[in-house]
Protein backbone atom coordinates (compact mmCIF):
# COMPACT_ATOMS: atom_id res chain seq x y z
CA UNK A 1 0.00 0.00 0.00
CA UNK A 2 1.92 3.67 -0.54
CA UNK A 3 1.81 5.85 2.12
CA UNK A 4 -0.95 8.17 0.36
CA UNK A 5 -3.51 5.55 0.61
CA UNK A 6 -4.24 5.49 4.60
CA UNK A 7 -3.93 7.86 6.69
CA UNK A 8 -0.79 8.07 8.83
CA UNK A 9 -0.83 8.56 13.14
CA UNK A 10 1.38 10.63 14.79
CA UNK A 11 5.28 10.20 14.47
CA UNK A 12 6.31 8.10 17.14
CA UNK A 13 10.00 6.01 17.34
CA UNK A 14 11.05 3.07 19.90
CA UNK A 15 11.47 4.22 23.53
CA UNK A 16 14.90 5.05 23.36
CA UNK A 17 17.33 4.58 26.42
CA UNK A 18 19.90 7.08 25.77
CA UNK A 19 22.30 4.27 26.32
CA UNK A 20 24.65 2.79 23.88
CA UNK A 21 23.59 -0.92 23.20
CA UNK A 22 26.41 -3.10 24.73
CA UNK A 23 28.91 -4.31 22.56
CA UNK A 24 27.99 -1.90 19.84
CA UNK A 25 30.23 1.25 18.79
CA UNK A 26 28.75 4.62 19.60
CA UNK A 27 27.10 6.57 16.33
CA UNK A 28 29.95 9.35 16.92
CA UNK A 29 32.68 6.42 16.09
CA UNK A 30 31.00 6.56 12.21
CA UNK A 31 31.36 9.90 12.35
CA UNK A 32 34.89 10.72 13.08
CA UNK A 33 35.63 8.02 10.34
CA UNK A 34 33.22 9.82 7.69
CA UNK A 35 35.54 12.00 6.16
CA UNK A 36 37.48 9.31 4.28
CA UNK A 37 34.30 8.31 2.80
CA UNK A 38 33.18 8.78 -0.65
CA UNK A 39 30.63 10.95 -0.61
CA UNK A 40 28.83 9.16 -3.55
CA UNK A 41 28.15 6.04 -1.15
CA UNK A 42 25.49 7.96 0.74
CA UNK A 43 22.79 7.56 -2.63
CA UNK A 44 20.42 4.98 -2.55
CA UNK A 45 19.88 3.23 -5.43
CA UNK A 46 16.33 3.39 -4.97
CA UNK A 47 13.85 1.86 -7.37
CA UNK A 48 10.06 2.53 -7.35
CA UNK A 49 7.09 0.05 -7.81
CA UNK A 50 3.58 0.72 -8.03
CA UNK A 51 2.46 -1.93 -6.30
CA UNK A 52 -1.66 -1.92 -4.91
CA UNK A 53 -3.06 -3.47 -2.09
CA UNK A 54 -5.73 -6.08 -1.61
CA UNK A 55 -8.70 -7.54 -0.13
CA UNK A 56 -10.63 -5.80 2.79
CA UNK A 57 -8.15 -5.41 6.06
CA UNK A 58 -8.04 -5.43 9.71
CA UNK A 59 -8.27 -1.25 10.46
CA UNK A 60 -6.28 -1.82 13.39
CA UNK A 61 -3.39 -2.81 11.46
CA UNK A 62 -3.79 -0.23 9.07
CA UNK A 63 -2.47 2.17 10.91
CA UNK A 64 0.99 2.14 10.67
CA UNK A 65 3.28 3.62 12.49
CA UNK A 66 5.83 6.68 11.34
CA UNK A 67 9.79 6.74 12.30
CA UNK A 68 12.05 8.71 10.32
CA UNK A 69 9.78 9.83 7.80
CA UNK A 70 9.56 5.94 6.80
CA UNK A 71 6.26 3.56 7.33
CA UNK A 72 6.37 0.63 9.59
CA UNK A 73 3.98 -2.03 11.32
CA UNK A 74 1.79 -1.20 13.26
CA UNK A 75 2.33 -1.74 17.29
CA UNK A 76 -1.28 -2.83 17.95
CA UNK A 77 -1.77 -6.24 18.97
CA UNK A 78 1.20 -8.92 19.48
CA UNK A 79 2.45 -8.17 15.75
CA UNK A 80 6.17 -6.63 16.19
CA UNK A 81 8.36 -6.31 12.80
CA UNK A 82 11.66 -4.17 12.56
CA UNK A 83 11.96 -3.18 8.82
CA UNK A 84 9.68 -0.86 6.77
CA UNK A 85 6.99 -1.96 4.81
CA UNK A 86 6.81 0.87 2.72
CA UNK A 87 7.96 0.49 -0.91
CA UNK A 88 11.11 0.46 -1.01
CA UNK A 89 11.44 -2.15 1.82
CA UNK A 90 9.48 -4.35 -0.40
CA UNK A 91 11.43 -3.94 -3.65
CA UNK A 92 14.35 -5.07 -0.97
CA UNK A 93 12.05 -8.04 -0.38
CA UNK A 94 11.73 -9.22 -3.35
CA UNK A 95 15.37 -9.10 -4.40
CA UNK A 96 15.98 -11.47 -1.71
CA UNK A 97 13.52 -13.39 -2.81
CA UNK A 98 15.50 -13.94 -6.63
CA UNK A 99 18.79 -14.30 -4.35
CA UNK A 100 17.09 -17.40 -2.10
CA UNK A 101 15.61 -19.12 -5.81
CA UNK A 102 19.39 -18.31 -7.42
CA UNK A 103 20.72 -20.15 -4.70
CA UNK A 104 18.64 -22.57 -4.48
CA UNK A 105 18.91 -23.39 -8.19
CA UNK A 106 15.52 -21.98 -9.22
CA UNK A 107 13.85 -23.80 -6.06
CA UNK A 108 11.13 -22.38 -4.52
CA UNK A 109 10.90 -25.24 -1.19
CA UNK A 110 13.67 -27.77 -0.40
CA UNK A 111 10.86 -29.94 1.20
CA UNK A 112 9.83 -33.01 -0.75
CA UNK A 113 6.33 -32.20 -1.64
CA UNK A 114 4.97 -34.72 -4.13
CA UNK A 115 3.14 -33.67 -7.52
CA UNK A 116 -0.32 -33.43 -5.61
CA UNK A 117 0.26 -30.44 -2.66
CA UNK A 118 -3.47 -29.28 -2.98
CA UNK A 119 -3.55 -26.65 -0.11
CA UNK A 120 -0.70 -24.16 0.88
CA UNK A 121 0.25 -21.23 3.22
CA UNK A 122 3.02 -18.90 3.39
CA UNK A 123 3.50 -17.35 6.50
CA UNK A 124 4.49 -13.95 6.46
CA UNK A 125 4.34 -13.60 2.79
CA UNK A 126 5.76 -10.30 3.14
CA UNK A 127 4.94 -9.02 -0.93
CA UNK A 128 3.60 -12.45 -1.71
CA UNK A 129 6.61 -12.47 -4.30
CA UNK A 130 6.95 -16.02 -2.98
CA UNK A 131 2.99 -17.09 -2.94
CA UNK A 132 2.58 -16.28 -6.14
CA UNK A 133 5.60 -17.90 -7.78
CA UNK A 134 4.65 -20.81 -6.07
CA UNK A 135 0.92 -20.64 -7.51
CA UNK A 136 1.88 -20.09 -10.82
CA UNK A 137 4.04 -23.37 -10.60
CA UNK A 138 1.12 -25.47 -9.20
CA UNK A 139 -1.80 -23.99 -10.86
CA UNK A 140 -4.34 -26.84 -9.52
CA UNK A 141 -3.42 -25.90 -5.29
CA UNK A 142 -4.92 -23.28 -3.35
CA UNK A 143 -2.09 -21.18 -1.89
CA UNK A 144 -2.95 -18.40 1.08
CA UNK A 145 -0.47 -15.73 2.11
CA UNK A 146 -0.88 -14.15 5.29
CA UNK A 147 0.70 -10.87 6.42
CA UNK A 148 0.26 -7.93 8.68
CA UNK A 149 0.40 -5.19 5.99
CA UNK A 150 -1.75 -5.44 2.75
CA UNK A 151 1.53 -4.62 0.77
CA UNK A 152 0.80 -7.78 -1.93
CA UNK A 153 -0.18 -6.68 -5.44
CA UNK A 154 -3.92 -6.83 -7.20
CA UNK A 155 -3.29 -8.84 -9.81
CA UNK A 156 -2.61 -12.41 -8.79
CA UNK A 157 -2.84 -16.10 -10.22
CA UNK A 158 -6.69 -17.32 -9.66
CA UNK A 159 -5.37 -19.83 -6.96
CA UNK A 160 -3.69 -17.40 -4.41
CA UNK A 161 -5.36 -15.14 -1.89
CA UNK A 162 -3.79 -13.11 0.54
CA UNK A 163 -5.54 -12.81 3.78
CA UNK A 164 -4.14 -10.06 6.70
CA UNK A 165 -3.51 -11.97 9.91
CA UNK A 166 -0.52 -12.15 12.98
CA UNK A 167 0.78 -15.69 13.10
CA UNK A 168 1.43 -14.65 16.58
CA UNK A 169 -2.19 -15.31 17.35
CA UNK A 170 -4.64 -18.10 16.90
CA UNK A 171 -4.50 -19.40 13.43
CA UNK A 172 -7.96 -19.53 12.09
CA UNK A 173 -7.39 -22.17 9.31
CA UNK A 174 -9.28 -25.38 9.20
CA UNK A 175 -7.08 -28.09 11.39
CA UNK A 176 -5.75 -31.15 9.21
CA UNK A 177 -6.14 -29.55 6.23
CA UNK A 178 -3.14 -28.09 4.64
CA UNK A 179 -0.41 -29.86 2.56
CA UNK A 180 2.40 -27.83 3.10
CA UNK A 181 3.12 -24.24 5.06
CA UNK A 182 5.99 -22.06 4.43
CA UNK A 183 7.61 -19.97 6.62
CA UNK A 184 11.00 -17.58 5.82
CA UNK A 185 12.44 -14.56 7.26
CA UNK A 186 10.65 -14.24 10.32
CA UNK A 187 13.71 -13.27 12.56
CA UNK A 188 13.26 -10.86 15.00
CA UNK A 189 9.56 -10.82 14.65
CA UNK A 190 8.14 -13.94 16.43
CA UNK A 191 8.78 -13.99 20.14
CA UNK A 192 7.25 -18.16 20.60
CA UNK A 193 8.64 -20.05 17.81
CA UNK A 194 7.24 -23.34 19.26
CA UNK A 195 3.47 -21.97 19.49
CA UNK A 196 4.53 -21.21 15.82
CA UNK A 197 5.27 -23.72 15.17
CA UNK A 198 2.46 -26.40 16.97
CA UNK A 199 0.17 -23.71 14.73
CA UNK A 200 1.42 -25.16 11.46
CA UNK A 201 1.01 -28.57 13.16
CA UNK A 202 -2.08 -28.32 13.88
CA UNK A 203 -3.16 -26.97 10.50
CA UNK A 204 -1.47 -29.30 8.40
CA UNK A 205 -2.70 -32.88 7.08
CA UNK A 206 -1.22 -35.63 8.47
CA UNK A 207 2.00 -36.57 6.32
CA UNK A 208 1.60 -32.57 5.20
CA UNK A 209 5.19 -30.48 5.42
CA UNK A 210 6.62 -27.45 6.96
CA UNK A 211 9.58 -25.80 5.71
CA UNK A 212 11.28 -22.80 7.84
CA UNK A 213 14.22 -20.83 6.38
CA UNK A 214 15.69 -17.92 8.28
CA UNK A 215 19.00 -15.97 8.11
CA UNK A 216 21.71 -15.23 10.64
CA UNK A 217 21.80 -11.18 11.12
CA UNK A 218 25.90 -11.09 11.52
CA UNK A 219 28.15 -10.64 8.51
CA UNK A 220 31.21 -12.91 8.31
CA UNK A 221 34.44 -13.75 6.85
CA UNK A 222 36.77 -16.82 6.63
CA UNK A 223 39.68 -14.22 6.53
CA UNK A 224 39.08 -11.70 9.02
CA UNK A 225 38.19 -9.03 6.87
CA UNK A 226 34.59 -8.66 8.46
CA UNK A 227 35.70 -7.74 12.40
CA UNK A 228 34.40 -5.75 15.32
CA UNK A 229 35.81 -2.54 13.97
CA UNK A 230 34.27 -3.14 10.69
CA UNK A 231 30.74 -1.55 10.07
CA UNK A 232 29.96 -4.87 8.57
CA UNK A 233 31.21 -6.42 12.25
CA UNK A 234 28.79 -3.91 14.21
CA UNK A 235 25.64 -4.69 11.97
CA UNK A 236 24.87 -7.76 13.47
CA UNK A 237 25.73 -6.44 17.17
CA UNK A 238 23.43 -3.71 16.66
CA UNK A 239 20.47 -5.75 15.72
CA UNK A 240 21.41 -8.44 18.52
CA UNK A 241 20.83 -6.20 20.95
CA UNK A 242 18.22 -4.18 20.05
CA UNK A 243 16.26 -7.72 19.09
CA UNK A 244 17.05 -8.25 22.93
CA UNK A 245 14.89 -4.69 24.37
CA UNK A 246 12.34 -5.60 21.74
CA UNK A 247 11.88 -9.16 22.92
CA UNK A 248 12.28 -10.89 20.07
CA UNK A 249 15.10 -12.69 19.12
CA UNK A 250 17.60 -12.43 16.29
CA UNK A 251 19.32 -15.07 16.90
CA UNK A 252 17.06 -18.03 15.74
CA UNK A 253 20.40 -19.96 13.47
CA UNK A 254 22.41 -19.31 16.03
CA UNK A 255 20.71 -20.78 18.82
CA UNK A 256 19.14 -23.97 16.86
CA UNK A 257 15.43 -22.28 17.58
CA UNK A 258 14.15 -23.75 14.41
CA UNK A 259 15.28 -27.41 15.01
CA UNK A 260 14.15 -27.03 19.33
CA UNK A 261 10.85 -25.41 17.91
CA UNK A 262 10.03 -28.15 15.11
CA UNK A 263 10.52 -31.09 18.02
CA UNK A 264 8.76 -29.37 20.56
CA UNK A 265 6.21 -28.87 18.25
CA UNK A 266 6.01 -32.68 17.36
CA UNK A 267 7.18 -32.96 13.96
CA UNK A 268 9.59 -35.61 12.44
CA UNK A 269 12.09 -36.33 9.23
CA UNK A 270 12.97 -32.89 10.27
CA UNK A 271 16.36 -32.53 7.93
CA UNK A 272 18.49 -28.88 7.34
CA UNK A 273 20.56 -27.62 4.78
CA UNK A 274 23.00 -24.99 5.34
CA UNK A 275 24.08 -22.00 3.37
CA UNK A 276 26.47 -18.74 3.28
CA UNK A 277 25.03 -15.83 1.70
CA UNK A 278 28.14 -13.56 -0.18
CA UNK A 279 27.51 -9.78 -0.69
CA UNK A 280 29.85 -7.40 -2.89
CA UNK A 281 31.36 -8.39 -5.75
CA UNK A 282 34.37 -10.46 -4.34
CA UNK A 283 33.25 -14.17 -5.51
CA UNK A 284 35.54 -15.65 -8.17
CA UNK A 285 32.43 -18.25 -8.78
CA UNK A 286 30.25 -17.25 -11.59
CA UNK A 287 26.92 -18.36 -9.78
CA UNK A 288 28.19 -17.30 -6.12
CA UNK A 289 29.10 -13.67 -8.10
CA UNK A 290 25.53 -13.12 -9.21
CA UNK A 291 23.78 -14.20 -6.09
CA UNK A 292 26.32 -11.54 -4.50
CA UNK A 293 25.68 -8.79 -6.33
CA UNK A 294 22.04 -9.59 -5.81
CA UNK A 295 22.93 -9.66 -2.11
CA UNK A 296 24.31 -5.98 -2.17
CA UNK A 297 21.68 -4.72 -4.14
CA UNK A 298 18.92 -5.92 -1.71
CA UNK A 299 20.60 -4.73 1.56
CA UNK A 300 21.37 -1.12 -0.61
CA UNK A 301 18.42 -0.92 -1.97
CA UNK A 302 16.62 0.10 1.57
CA UNK A 303 19.58 -0.25 4.56
CA UNK A 304 17.65 3.05 5.72
CA UNK A 305 14.01 1.43 6.38
CA UNK A 306 16.09 -1.73 8.04
CA UNK A 307 18.25 -0.15 10.70
CA UNK A 308 16.18 3.10 11.59
CA UNK A 309 14.29 1.51 13.88
CA UNK A 310 16.28 -1.08 15.80
CA UNK A 311 19.04 1.85 15.74
CA UNK A 312 16.39 4.16 17.55
CA UNK A 313 16.28 1.84 20.38
CA UNK A 314 20.25 2.81 20.64
CA UNK A 315 18.78 6.56 20.55
CA UNK A 316 20.69 7.11 17.15
CA UNK A 317 19.08 10.17 15.36
CA UNK A 318 18.32 9.55 11.29
CA UNK A 319 21.44 11.22 11.09
CA UNK A 320 23.47 9.23 13.16
CA UNK A 321 22.35 6.54 10.95
CA UNK A 322 22.46 7.62 7.17
CA UNK A 323 26.71 8.09 8.66
CA UNK A 324 26.73 4.45 9.66
CA UNK A 325 25.11 3.45 6.44
CA UNK A 326 27.69 5.29 4.33
CA UNK A 327 30.26 3.48 5.97
CA UNK A 328 28.31 0.12 5.59
CA UNK A 329 27.94 0.94 1.80
CA UNK A 330 31.69 1.44 1.22
CA UNK A 331 32.57 -2.17 2.98
CA UNK A 332 29.85 -4.11 0.78
CA UNK A 333 31.81 -2.35 -2.25
CA UNK A 334 34.71 -3.47 -1.24
CA UNK A 335 36.27 -6.89 -3.15
CA UNK A 336 39.01 -6.42 -0.28
CA UNK A 337 36.15 -7.21 1.99
CA UNK A 338 35.02 -11.25 1.96
CA UNK A 339 31.57 -10.83 3.46
CA UNK A 340 28.53 -12.93 3.77
CA UNK A 341 25.86 -14.23 6.27
CA UNK A 342 24.69 -17.78 6.85
CA UNK A 343 20.91 -19.29 6.11
CA UNK A 344 19.52 -22.42 7.28
CA UNK A 345 16.43 -24.13 5.80
CA UNK A 346 14.66 -26.77 7.91
CA UNK A 347 12.05 -29.03 6.64
CA UNK A 348 9.96 -31.23 8.52
CA UNK A 349 6.95 -33.77 8.19
CA UNK A 350 4.03 -33.98 10.60
CA UNK A 351 3.34 -37.55 11.66
CA UNK A 352 1.16 -39.85 9.70
CA UNK A 353 -0.21 -40.80 6.51
CA UNK A 354 -2.88 -38.32 4.58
Amino acid sequence: MSEQQTKQPEATAPQAQNEPLPGVLPAQHWAQIAQTRDPDDDADSAIEDNASSTASLSSSILQYRTIHGRTYHSDRGNAEYWASNDERQNEALDIIHHVLTLSHDGKLHLAPLDGNVEKVIDIGTGTGIWAIDFADAHPNAKVVGTEISPIQPSWVPPNLEFQMDDCTQDWTFEENSYDFVHIRWLFGSIADWTALFKQAYKTLKPGGYIETQEPSIRFESDDGTVNEKTAMGQFGKIFVEGGKKMGRTMTVLEDGIQRKALEEAGFEAIEEANFKTPIGSWPHDPKQKEIARFQQLAVEQDTEGTMIYVAALAGWTKEEVTVYIAQLRREFRSKDIHGYYRRKVLWARKPGQA
